[in-house]
């Protein structure tokens, strides 16, 4: 056997245990999200989420409040507002009076994408709607309380996944700037959301295109392989920030196939006759410009192309 094709076969061999390992890590990571995500997850969001529908059910007003009237103020006077109401109540239970007479109005604040609600037990209710593409996605919610309206608010429980960074928000924010932390959560989860809509697209659009595809649990990390082409893409994108919803790095590797007819290497050696990669610069400069299924589909339309024109021009090297 000459020691060329040895090679190859050793390195064969290698490249399938390593997939084969991969493989099985993407399959326990997929499980560990799984079991992650269960009961007690649920059982807080169908419990908030059931409190905050009655407590949408009992509003008597929503006012509409723009970014200037969304001040310290405004949450000021909200937060004195559930204070006073839980006072009330505590003081009616001892004297045996109705306890919601000075409290029959109920109202709700909306600013941008999310509602701000007064729920009993004098705690702020947030609730958080989220969208892609202009449809509504997921709702989440945010329950903030504090002892008394002097003292610090905390965040007592939430929907929000887990892989974002609550609690350290709240270390940081709540205490001295509640608005940010309140804005800051809505920014992060719709840049979340928006990401992984962006893969579930392209799953859903060009799946039967698209080998082995892996991502972090906050989709920050994304890399998929293309296999249905003369070459194997690798595509990596990463962002530096959870807030955005542009990569903010991008990598895209073409490796020559080995039954292709033309492969490119740097040396005849045996030891060096391997595939050599090449980076698609078009597609990733359109990564980081474009939304990733639109990304997506100008990479495919002008792969061919763009391979011919790097296998002629390294032929004539």
């Amino acid at each position: 056997m000459a020691p060329m094709e040895t090679y190859a076969r050793d390195d064969d061999a290698k490249l399938e245990a390593t997939r084969a390992r991969l493989s099985n890590i993407l399959r326990r990571h997929e499980d560990l999200k799984e079991r992650l995500s269960q009961d007690s997850d649920k059982l807080i969001f169908e419990r908030l989420q059931k409190e905050f529908e009655a407590a949408r059910a009992a509003q008597t007003e929503e006012i509409s409040i723009d970014d200037e009237e969304w001040n310290d103020g405004l949450l000021a006077t909200i937060r004195e507002k559930v204070h006073m109401e839980a006072d009330w109540k505590a003081m009616a239970n001892q004297v045996n009076v109705p306890a919601d007479l000075p409290f029959q109005s109920r109202t709700t604040y909306r600013i941008r994408n999310k509602v701000i609600y007064c729920l009993d037990g004098a705690r702020i209710g947030i609730q958080y709607e989220t969208f892609f593409a202009g449809e509504p996605c997921e709702i989440f919610h945010c329950v903030l309380e504090s002892k008394s309206f002097l003292e610090k608010m905390i965040v007592i429980e939430h929907t929000l996944p887990f892989f974002l960074p609550v609690r350290e928000l709240e270390s940081d924010l709540l205490s001295s700037n509640s608005i940010k932390f309140i804005d800051h959560l809505e920014e992060i989860l719709q840049a979340y959301i928006d990401r992984r809509e962006q893969v579930r697209l392209i799953k859903e659009l060009y799946g039967n295109q698209i080998g082995e595809l892996f991502h972090s649990l906050p989709y920050n990390i994304i890399e998929f392989v293309l296999e249905d082409f003369e070459c194997k893409v690798t595509i990596s994108i990463g962002y530096s920030d959870i807030l955005q919803t542009l990569p903010s790095q991008a990598r895209v590797l073409a490796w020559p196939l080995r039954s292709a007819k033309r492969i490119s290497t740097r040396s005849s050696s045996a030891s060096a006759a391997q595939p050599v990669p090449f980076h698609l610069s078009y597609a990733e400069e359109a990564l980081k410009t474009l939304c990733l299924p639109e990304a997506y589909a100008d990479i495919v339309l002008e792969l061919s192309h763009a391979l011919k024109r790097i296998f002629s021009s390294r032929d004539s090297d």
